[in-house]
């Protein structure tokens, strides 16, 4: 059992193969530990998200050297049955590969139960171990489209794909059952430990597979609301995310900027978790239809306010702006910083996605982007709580011509880069360039990163913050959007404190990294790992 750093709060755990892993999940998930408020499991690792103001992180580590994997606790998991309709285009050469007849495949494939080792790559994409025991390696050329209830096959793995999506999988057959369906109480059909067993459906029919269920459309608003006139380059809702969902294979998502948004909240008077409108460099303009208090905080935007009789003025940010019937609001250029935030308040009308008015817009969870023509209901509060006039920016806010320095704790996988990589990510500046989105920053270097460790990283999880390194040597920045597991090692990882003004950097600005420390193992001390294990072994 191996303890690397991951950020100042999460640490990765790598076990020697997927049944240690599955053991000490487990082991976590029967007995939860006080302070860990997240686990993410792969393919031999456990990705742990805890809260530092509840348990030190060399406590944490001594309560988990200390747990018992010997056997797998006796759970009683949930059972899933899949129909299986075996026409999958791979399924000869799946065949030919495992060098047995097509009928063995299915047989073999529906002869024996499946375990959810984790969920990842899409909201309710599990990946099924055991059954079969098939190592099939993955296609030489990924398909650009893979069909929603495909079946497939690759490694050690089973899976089905919840939604279309590219993918390189090898594919066996389709399911007509929903794997990922927001209608549900449980959106997700699989979570880790469930059990599966395969059947198969026979022919598929003439018809084909049913349609998908359709997601309920959000009704139009009965009271007050903004009338969006132009939505700017990107505009979404956002509040603190969707906590505890990644057993359905969802990551946390939420404002980038969590800071701005709390204080555009107290701005209005408002609880500060509630969501707002994240704009992207500008260009957000709408009238108001009632009413209203709103803030604009976060990057520093020329508001201007055009009232019905076409009388204008400017409005400052990080401060209450009262909002009359037909108000038109229009917000310029940044001329520092990258995101906006509007409160209004009171807060917004929207349909609730998993806990949260978040749009993730990567696993395509939550209310749409806004757009021209949109009406966005808000309810009109006037009484009850005051506004905060003293509100203002937690950091100077970047341009394009900044260098912006971002503290960084080397790990988890920082022993798979070269040493002149190591020192190269501290020394070399990084230009953010315009493929950057809420999923990640994609920087470019003068010199990429190489790997002294060319072996392929089995999939594990990521966290915001991560600066993931894929074949290119250019590093990702993973954002709050980014995908729940990856496949290419992450070298080190943004300090959780200089998240927000990491979600600021505009394009073209350059970021220096500033490595914390050297990249060092956490190692459980002996005699607290001791006590532990007896403790746990005691009747």
């Amino acid at each position: 059992m191996r303890f690397l750093p991951v950020n100042l709060d999460a640490l990765l755990v790598e076990l020697n193969d997927l049944d240690e892993t599955l053991a000490l999940f487990d082991a976590l998930t029967a007995e939860p530990i006080a302070g860990v408020e997240e686990i993410i499991p792969a393919a031999r690792t456990l990705l742990i998200q805890f809260r530092p103001s509840a348990i030190a992180r060399q406590a944490l580590v001594n309560r988990i050297a200390g747990q018992d994997l010997s056997q797998r606790r006796a759970i009683e998991h949930r059972r899933v049955e899949i129909p299986v309709h075996y026409n999958g285009e791979d399924l000869d050469e799946v065949a030919t590969l495992l060098g047995i007849s097509r009928a063995e495949v299915v047989q073999r494939h529906t002869a024996h139960d499946y375990s959810v080792a984790f969920c990842g790559f899409a909201p309710g994409f599990a990946y099924l171990t055991g059954g079969a025991g098939f190592q099939v390696p993955r296609r030489q050329t990924p398909r650009t489209r893979i069909p929603a209830g495909a079946v497939a096959l690759a490694g050690e793995f089973s899976g089905v794909y919840p939604q279309a999506s590219p993918g390189g999988w090898q594919i066996i057959g389709v399911t007509p059952l929903q794997m990922w369906d927001l209608n549900r109480a449980e959106s997700a059909l699989l979570r880790p430990g469930y059990k599966v067993r395969f059947t198969d459906a026979g022919p598929l029919p003439a018809g084909g597979l049913p349609a998908p269920t359709a997601q309920a459309s959000a009704a139009a608003p009965s009271g007050a609301y903004l009338q969006i006139i132009t939505p700017g380059l990107h505009c979404v809702l956002q509040d603190m995310g969707r906590p505890g969902q990644t057993g359905q294979g969802v990551s946390r998502s939420g404002a980038l900027d969590l800071g701005a948004l709390r204080a555009a909240n107290r701005a209005v008077g408002n609880p500060s978790d509630m969501a707002c409108v994240e704009a992207v460099l500008g260009g957000l303009s709408f009238i108001c239809h009632g009413h209203a208090v709103i803030a604009i905080t976060g990057a520093q935007t020329p508001v201007i306010i055009t009232n019905a009789s076409g009388l204008q003025w400017s409005a400052d940010n990080y401060q209450p702006i009262e909002l009359e019937p037909g108000d038109k609001v229009s917000l310029g250029s940044p001329s520092a910083g990258l995101r906006s935030y509007l409160a209004i308040r009171g807060g917004f009308e929207a349909t609730a996605v998993l806990g949260s008015l978040s749009t993730d817009t990567l696993a395509q969870v939550g209310p749409p982007a806004l757009a021209a023509g949109d009406r966005l209901g808000f309810n009109a509060l006037t009484t009850g709580t005051s506004v905060s006039l003293n509100e203002s920016p937690a950091f100077d806010l970047p341009t394009a011509a900044n260098i912006v320095t971002l503290d960084v704790v080397m790990g988890p996988r920082t022993d798979w880069f070269t040493e002149d990589a190591i020192q190269r990510l501290g020394s070399q500046l990084w230009r953010v360039t315009s493929q950057s989105n809420r999923v990640g920053i994609r920087l470019a270097g003068e010199t990429p990163l190489e790997r002294s460790n060319h072996q392929e990283l089995p999939s594990e999880g990521t966290s915001v913050g991560a600066i993931q390194v894929p074949a290119s040597g250019q590093p990702v920045l993973f954002l709050a959007d980014h995908p729940l597991t990856g496949g290419y090692p992450v070298i080190g990882a943004v300090a959780s404190y200089h998240l927000d003004l990491a979600g600021q950097i505009p394009v073209n600005a350059q970021i220096r990294f500033n490595p914390l420390g050297g990249f060092k193992e956490m190692q459980p001390d002996t005699q607290a790992s001791s006590s532990t294990a007896d403790v746990n072994k005691l009747p």
